[in-house]
């Protein structure tokens, strides 16, 4: 297909463009009508010539040929102004998407960042929840289940076996659940080392098994079963072995 080198602007004639050309054609026409007479013409021609209506003198050509250069002229500088008009139309618009994509983008960039600031503040939330869990140190009830859980826990740290029910039996068993009872009619009593705490153990057992970071108090209840358990271990394989005096 043929490429057609005329631009946009000028490929369809408008109104305007068409007087013009027209009135330029006519001027054409006019000059070469009064050129063609020569001054020295015969009778018959200088009549033919007379008796046709000369449409313009040669001012009036030089007139209307200036006119419609004029407005050639002017109609290409409203091309020219349209044009340059749609051009600046185009960048104004394309700045005002690319400043728009730039704010958009900007936007997103902050949201993300926010997001992240978010989850890790969370996260640091997190950690430092279970480092104070973990930190607070673990209650326990004054009392029998409380003594038992506690001795269970030190149990399991050092290695030393057992259970909740092995315990408990034996401790009712041999005290009662009084962490004060004491035998002072046995054979131990008698040779002067009577048997204390709920599982009745006497001090020379209660020191020789002791386990470090509990009381030294044979009175003491977490202490006086920690001890025992340990020496029942050591004797037996378990407290929960142990189903009489040991």
């Amino acid at each position: 297909m043929s490429q057609n080198s005329t631009r946009g602007h000028s490929r369809a004639l408008t109104k305007r463009h068409k007087v013009a050309l027209a009135g330029v054609a006519t001027l054409g026409a006019a000059a070469l009508a009064f050129s063609a007479v020569p001054s020295n013409a015969d009778t018959t021609t200088s009549e033919a010539v007379s008796s046709a209506k000369v449409a313009y003198s040669s001012e009036q050509l030089k007139d209307l040929q200036s006119g419609v250069s004029e407005q050639l002229a002017d109609t290409s500088l409203q091309a020219q102004a349209a044009e340059a008009a749609a051009a600046k139309k185009a960048a104004v618009e394309a700045a005002a998407k690319k400043k728009a994509a730039a704010e958009a983008a900007a936007k997103k960039k902050a949201a993300q960042k926010a997001a992240q600031e978010r989850k890790a503040k969370e996260a640091a939330s997190r950690s430092a929840q279970r480092a104070a869990v973990k930190a607070a140190p673990k209650s326990y009830a004054n009392n029998l289940d409380g003594w038992i859980k506690h001795a269970l826990d030190i149990m399991d740290a050092k290695g030393i076996p057992g259970t909740y029910n092995g315990l408990y039996r034996n401790i009712i068993r041999e005290s009662s659940g009084n962490p004060s009872a004491i035998n002072n009619w046995d054979v131990n009593a008698i040779n002067g080392t009577p048997s204390i705490g709920l599982l009745q153990i006497i001090k020379p057992t209660f020191d020789a098994y002791h386990v470090a970071g509990t009381s030294w108090s044979q009175y003491d209840p977490v202490a006086n079963i920690v001890a025992s358990a340990n020496y029942a271990a050591d004797k037996y394989g378990s407290i929960d072995n142990v189903n009489s005096a040991y």
